[in-house]
């Protein structure tokens, strides 16, 4: 196995902060706009995101926590079923504006069941999507982000390795993994 690093603790910080000013560049006050982090991973940027939102704004921005599991298109594909997350999302989305949050975009297929599933929250005026990392030259859906930390070109065989220190990890760290062939 190959690791390489994508973003080290200072560029991942950096990579925030920038991705904070370009939501405010289009969002200037945030009226009627809400946060949505996709279980499981995602929530931790989500949550990295708003803290810093909250701070430049001076006001608690709502953050939502959502779960795909169920709404995705392999979930009964699979040799051992996904177990699913908690979906937190204490405020109604109808006519307001989304933007959805995930740490990395990979086929786009996780994206697509978000939108399915936010349906049961009411029908948003406008949805847009944060990735930390947008795997190019991936995407089975023609689904593109709106707000990109890094884009990686990359290859079904590598994975991204997202290492958080709200998951245990040391440093905050985004790897490009490679498996050796056997």
């Amino acid at each position: 196995m190959e690791k390489r690093l994508i973003l080290d603790t200072d560029l991942l910080q950096i990579t925030i902060n920038r991705l904070v000013e370009e939501l405010i560049e289009n969002h200037k006050d945030f009226q009627d706009t809400v946060l949505i982090g996709l279980q499981p991973r995602g929530v931790f940027l989500a949550q990295r995101i708003q803290k810093r939102l909250n701070e430049r704004l001076n006001k608690e921005l709502p953050l939502g926590l959502l779960d795909t599991t169920f709404y995705r298109d392999d979930f009964r594909r699979r040799d051992t079923p996904l177990k699913a997350n908690a979906t937190k999302i204490p405020f109604i989305i109808e006519d307001k504006k989304v933007i959805l949050i995930d740490d990395v975009l990979f086929t786009g297929r996780t994206v697509r069941a978000a939108l399915d599933a936010m349906i049961a929250f009411g029908r948003p005026r406008l949805v847009e999507l944060l990735t930390f990392i947008d795997r190019k030259y991936t995407r089975d859906l023609p689904i593109q982000p709106d707000y990109v930390g890094r884009r990686v070109n990359t290859i079904k065989t590598q994975r991204v390795l997202v290492e958080w220190t709200d998951q245990g990890a040391e440093n905050d760290k985004i790897w490009l993994v490679t498996n050796e062939e056997k």
